[in-house]
């Protein structure tokens, strides 16, 4: 197995509300893990996992980005200035040129926004990443190019046209392996948050870490019934969570958390009532070996 080192990128972060972000879950309950503000808003990272490999650098997620306008901006709670993930890139002596391949769990906007340049009154919108292949379901991207009434806001439109545009889409069935990543990651495809949500398992020598995406945005929902107001169906996605977590517990494996905003990655618990939780939590990751 070669050698990987983790690196944790904080896009620009978002402010929504909690009730949506916590489902049927009751404020009394959800408000111990998230405070939120005088607009009942909780604070979101938009994180994504960038990947060192000897020979290229791989980013899983990109994160909200910088693309929506001031009106949009502060109707989804897009916080701070400029494009950040591009910025913490740089940090790292590194620009979007330099990223070999972009891995989608799926293509929302805030897991996909930071593909495109940040918004300019009167500028179409160009993509990033140029010397990139960008790996994403065949259903997610099918979902995207097709969505329904329930989540077709969630989409950008302009993104699909640019990276159709692009020639290097990377789509994945169910069951099969990558030829971009190579035979070494795993997919673990989920349907209750979105239809082909594409949760990828990097290979580490201190054992698997998940990018999970939506499927498990943050620790608290960890818990195997916590879900979003904003899955497709709730139920498929608590056995799907289930299932994921259930392996992970086994193999001593982590997950990495895009959204949870004072957490990168924890390792996955299973106690003997059948409860999941999170331990050695890691609050940023910088050239940790996976």
């Amino acid at each position: 197995m070669i050698e990987r080192r983790l690196y944790s990128l904080e896009g620009n972060s978002q402010k929504l509300d909690g009730g949506a972000m916590f489902g049927n879950a009751p404020k009394a309950l959800w408000e111990r893990w998230a405070a939120p503000d005088e607009r009942n808003r909780i604070d979101l990272a938009c994180r994504a996992l960038l990947v060192k490999e000897p020979d290229r650098w791989v980013l899983f997620g990109t994160g909200i980005g910088a693309f929506f306008n001031p009106k949009m901006k502060d109707r989804y709670g897009v916080l701070d200035e400029g494009h950040v993930l591009l910025d913490n890139l740089a940090s790292l002596g590194l620009t979007h040129e330099d990223i070999s391949v972009v891995v989608l769990s799926h293509l929302h906007f805030d897991h996909a926004g930071g593909l495109l340049t940040a918004w300019k009154e009167k500028e179409a919108y160009r993509l990033l990443f140029p010397n990139a292949t960008y790996v994403v379901s065949r259903p997610a991207w099918k979902r995207a190019q097709n969505p329904h009434p329930r989540d077709k806001a969630s989409f950008v439109p302009e993104l699909q046209a640019l990276l159709a545009a692009s020639g290097r889409l990377d789509l994945i069935d169910e069951g099969k392996t990558s030829e971009t990543l190579g035979p070494d990651y795993r997919f673990h495809f989920s349907n209750g948050h979105t239809p082909g949500l594409m949760c990828t398992e990097v290979p580490g020598m201190l054992g698997p870490v998940v990018f999970a995406g939506a499927l498990v945005p943050g620790r608290p929902w960890v818990h195997r019934s916590i879900t979003m107001g904003y899955a497709r169906f709730p139920e498929l996605l608590v056995d799907e969570k289930a299932h994921l977590l259930s392996n992970l517990a086994g193999r001593k494996g982590r997950v990495f958390f895009t959204h949870d905003p004072e957490c990168a990655m924890a390792r996955i618990t299973l106690d003997e009532r059948g409860r999941f939780g999170s331990v050695n939590d890691k609050t940023s990751l910088h050239n940790v070996l996976a």
